[in-house]
């Protein structure tokens, strides 16, 4: 199994990154091995792997377009193949569709939505279709004052793309169609309270549920997937913060267990993974478990649950948590990986 680390790399982020990193990483006890390094790219944040895992894209903090590589499944090697205009700024988070065609992508600075053909050989094509994200900004007063999208989920079926609306309190949801690749929009989409700031979202492998991160107000939202008609319906909302902390915080990312039994918040300066109980409609809180770092932007565990990987972008590390299946708890496994500036990872497994 292998991990790709993206990260920021610019003046303008004050980053510390270099690029993309490659780790190899040992499925039983979590340890990683340095593999390989791929410089000369500007914020390669945010990462994507094709469905068949063979090649990888990345979307670039501040830039107008995506790239593309194409993975040894042996070695973890990755080569870059290209890259393609996403017809916006900032692109901060891209999906790929489940046939593995077409790949939709968040353009956070001039909020809109891309969508772009994979041709066979994994490369991308300039976009040709750009949807523009419209609606009433919310009340913050520097975070929303536009739409600001900041995730892509497809739904399970792949019918479905649902946008979280940072700067608009909105989760807007598309039909896909999967033959032209294009979005087609749903009318009702989901209105999060005033100043929320939904961030990034995550389904329920079995049932018909999806979680809302909301960054700014620091929560997340149970709500109901409706599967025929392609809408959100609100459960409850659940602080990802202890009652006792009064600093500022913000939240970053979303994780689920495998089985859907426990979900994980990260906490931008409580500098904490929030650990929920999940029972269907809403969540019980299990406690926090510090990241060792500051700033964990993204969290995520390896596919089969056993691990919790929190990268720490004001601190330069990725430092690894065992999961305990029965609890979903977490305890520190004393890895701690120096990595500038780190944005997100994913996994990709040999054949």
């Amino acid at each position: 199994m292998f991990a790709y680390v993206g990260s920021f790399t610019s003046a303008q982020r004050k980053a510390r990154g270099d690029g993309i990193h490659v780790y190899r990483a040992d499925a039983a006890t979590g340890a990683w091995t340095h593999v390989q390094h791929l410089g000369d790219l500007m914020n390669p944040s945010y990462l994507a792997l094709s469905p068949d895992q063979r090649f990888l894209y990345s979307v670039h903090g501040d830039g107008d377009y995506a790239t593309a590589f194409a993975l040894d499944r042996e070695t973890g090697f990755a080569s870059l193949l290209n890259r393609a205009a996403t017809g916006g700024r900032n692109g901060v988070r891209q999906a790929v569709d489940p046939t593995g065609k077409f790949m939709v992508v968040a353009n956070y600075g001039s909020g809109s939505v891309a969508v772009l053909a994979i041709a066979p050989d994994g490369s991308l094509e300039d976009q040709h279709q750009l949807v523009a994200l419209r609606g009433e900004p919310g009340p913050h007063q520097t975070e929303q004052t536009s739409s600001h999208p900041h995730d892509v989920v497809f739904d399970p079926s792949g019918r479905f793309v649902l946008v979280p609306d940072k700067g608009l309190d909105r989760v807007f949801v598309f039909r896909f169609d999967a033959l032209g690749g294009r979005l087609s929009a749903v009318p009702e989409a989901l209105r999060a309270r005033p100043g929320a700031g939904p961030r990034h979202l995550a389904f329920h492998p079995t049932q018909p549920i999806v979680w809302v991160l909301n960054e700014l107000d620091n929560t997340i939202a149970t709500c109901r997937w409706d599967a025929a008609r392609g809408t959100l319906e609100p459960l409850a909302v659940t602080t990802t913060l202890p009652a006792d902390f009064a600093g500022s915080s913000t939240t970053a990312e979303i994780a689920l267990s495998p089985d859907g039994r426990f979900v994980y918040g990260s906490n931008r300066g409580h500098d904490s993974v929030a650990i929920f109980a999940a029972d269907g409609r809403s969540l019980t809180s299990i406690g926090w478990q510090p990241t060792q770092g500051r700033g964990p932007r993204f969290i995520g565990l390896d596919p089969a649950g056993r691990f919790l990987h929190a990268a720490n972008e004001r601190s330069d590390t990725v430092v690894t948590f065992r999961v305990d299946a029965g609890s979903g708890r977490l305890a520190p496994t004393g890895q701690v990986i120096a990595n500038g500036s780190p944005v997100t990872l994913v996994f990709a497994g040999r054949r």
